[in-house]
């Protein structure tokens, strides 16, 4: 059975189709969830990434109030 983590910044950014240090900007700019183990090593559960994904994506989709930002 394939693991559900994700290993270090570059194993993050390939399964985002990303490079490892955009994967390590989104996770501290933007959210991304990932967590340490230790001191140096860094993983992320798909399913975390998954859900993170369809929160944004979401938010994304869903109507600007008038008066917005953009507005």
């Amino acid at each position: 059975m394939e693991s559900d983590h994700l290993h270090g910044w570059k194993a993050i950014g390939d399964h985002l189709g990303i490079e490892g240090d955009a994967a390590r900007h989104l996770s501290k700019r933007h959210g991304l969830p990932a967590f340490k183990i230790g001191k140096r090593t860094v993983a992320a559960s798909k399913a975390s990434i998954r859900a993170w994904l369809a929160e944004r994506e979401a938010a994304a989709r869903a109507p600007q109030p008038e008066g917005g930002p953009d507005a």
